[in-house]
C-alpha cells in the first residue's frame, strides 16, 4: 500500500503524458518518471526493468517495465530520444517510485531527438482535468 505520508501531487514544472508519465525538460534533455497517480494505482513497486543507456526510445511506446505487488506495467515514453542515464537507485530500491515519484524516484534521462514533441504533452491543469475524467 502506498505510504499515506506521500501526498498526491503534480508539480507545475513538469509536462505530463496521458499514460501517467512525466517529463522534466532541461535544455535538450529530459528526465522521465511516473506520476503520483501511476504509482498509487500500481501499489507497492517491487521491481524496475530499465532500458539500457544508449538505447533509443520513442514517444508513446513502452521503454521500461515496473512490477508491483498487483501487476507488471509498461512505462510509456512521453518523448523520443536516446537514454543517457538510468536511475540505478530505483533498480536497487524500486519503492523509491512510491516514496518520491518526482525526485528520488525518477527513471531515466533522455537526450531529446525531437523537442517539438513537448507540444503534445499536457500541462498540470490539463493533466488534472484528465484525472478528474477518469474517476
Amino acid at each position: 500500500m502506498t505510504d499515506p505520508a506521500v501526498a498526491e501531487s503534480y508539480p507545475e514544472d513538469l509536462l505530463y503524458h496521458p499514460e501517467h508519465d512525466w517529463a522534466r525538460i532541461e535544455g535538450d534533455e529530459a528526465t522521465f518518471g511516473v506520476t503520483w497517480y501511476a504509482q498509487d494505482s500500481l501499489g507497492e513497486v517491487v521491481f524496475f526493468d530499465p532500458p539500457n543507456v544508449g538505447s533509443t526510445i520513442k514517444a508513446d511506446e513502452s521503454y521500461a517495465e515496473v512490477e508491483s505487488v498487483k501487476a507488471v506495467s509498461d512505462v510509456i515514453a512521453p518523448l523520443s530520444g536516446e537514454v543517457v542515464a538510468v536511475n540505478e537507485a530505483v533498480s536497487e530500491t524500486p519503492e523509491l517510485i512510491n516514496e518520491s515519484p518526482y525526485d528520488a524516484g525518477w527513471l531515466v534521462r533522455v537526450k531529446l531527438s525531437d523537442p517539438s514533441e513537448t507540444e503534445k504533452l499536457l500541462d498540470v491543469a490539463a493533466y488534472r482535468k484528465l484525472l478528474e475524467q477518469q474517476d
